[in-house]
């Protein structure tokens, strides 16, 4: 099983701490929606003997999207590739797009999951964040989304300045309030070149603490995990059956298509991403030529993306799979350079799977970059 990610590169406005690809320019909207559909034309071949299984609208804010446009790539998916009977299709939205009329247009759609990008329910870090929306349309758009989809995912961003443990669990409370089966949740992080660096670095806003987000995590896996939530990834919980389709597939190093300017694919060998710039990327498909650069992924590679994926969900990292795909020098080398994690009770080894005890999941990705094999190759 496959799956195909199409990146919308428009916001309304530039998040502060966001530093994806994007445009805040709506003037080539038309061009892009039918230069991603030429893409996805393009592209077929790629996955001639896949099956696709799910379909994902990233950004940006896919929002902006018309549902006619929505379900005019939907189509060319179809059109040009085999798809399973009932796949997961995501469309990422925020709550200032979904007014009652267009979450009912949505639900007659072949859009059968939403991930809403809340990030916080209160209005003070909503507008430190410059989001687009406030709090009354984070309640408003989740009371009405929850009438008409089972299967809803909600952003929310801990460790933000100024957000004490209890307005952090009360957070988490309004969210489970809404009987959301899915929640995506991440350390506000400070990126380079970002208006949220510029701002902390004149003084505006103070820098986000190491230790208030750890606190935050804990908070958040011990309240989800008491309400019936499987902490199946780092940043992502869900309920039986609720587990994103389209994020599982990533970490289980699944085959996918990036369709869109900066979109990444991956076919188990080979990593590709297209250009990061819309008008570059809109020649290039107008000129019948694929915008994207490669890179074959060496043993090394492959071993460290699957420490990486594979420490931050619950599957773990095989001992039998790291011997049988990259073979004895690897598993030697893992054995040792884990140990002293094993040592001071941040992994676990269970049924020849290592896996990061409670104490160890806020640092699994310190824990992975030390398990890299960097110079074998």
């Amino acid at each position: 099983m496959s799956g195909i990610y199409i990146h919308i590169p428009f916001c309304k406005q530039a998040c502060h701490y966001c530093d994806f690809h994007f445009s805040t320019s709506m003037k080539k909207k038309d061009d892009m929606v039918l230069a991603l559909a030429k893409e996805i034309a393009m592209r077929k071949n790629e996955f001639s003997t896949e099956m696709v299984e799910t379909i994902y609208f990233g950004g940006g804010t896919p929002s902006v999207l018309t549902n006619d446009e929505i379900k005019f790539l939907i189509s060319e998916v179809y059109k040009n590739y085999s798809v399973v009977e009932n796949p997961e299709i995501t469309l990422e939205a925020n709550p200032d797009d979904l007014s009652t009329e267009r979450i009912l247009e949505l639900s007659k759609s072949p859009i059968n999951r939403l991930s809403i990008g809340i990030q916080s329910f209160y209005e003070e870090d909503l507008k430190m964040m410059n989001r687009a929306h406030n709090s009354e349309e984070a309640i408003n758009c989740l009371t009405e989304a929850t009438k008409y989809f089972d299967n809803i995912s909600l952003d929310l961003i801990y460790g933000i300045p100024g957000l004490t443990d209890e307005m952090w669990r009360k957070n988490i409370e309004t969210a489970l309030s809404f009987g959301i089966p899915h929640i995506s949740s991440y350390a506000l992080t400070v990126e380079p070149k970002t208006a949220l660096r510029k701002l902390i670095d004149t003084g505006k806003i103070a820098e986000p603490e190491d230790e208030v987000a750890s606190n935050h995590f804990m908070i958040l896996v011990e309240t989800l995990q008491k309400n019936g939530f499987i902490h199946y990834e780092l940043s992502n919980f869900g309920k039986e059956n609720y587990f994103s389709k389209n994020n599982s597939a990533y970490w289980l190093g699944k085959k996918y298509i990036g369709i869109g300017p900066s979109a990444h694919s991956y076919n188990g060998e080979k990593r590709g991403w297209n250009v990061a710039n819309n008008s570059l990327y809109l020649k290039s498909i107008q000129n019948d030529e694929l915008p994207i650069e490669t890179e074959t992924l060496t043993i090394s590679d492959r071993y460290n993306e699957y420490i990486m994926t594979g420490l931050r969900t619950i599957w773990g990292v095989s001992l039998e799979r790291i011997e049988t795909e990259f073979g004895v020098e690897y598993l030697d080398y893992l054995t040792n350079q884990s140990q002293k994690f094993l040592d001071d009770d941040l992994l676990f080894i269970e049924n020849n799977i290592i896996k990061p005890t409670a104490k160890g999941k806020f640092l699994t990705d310190g824990i992975a970059s030390d398990l890299f094999y960097l110079n074998l190759e």
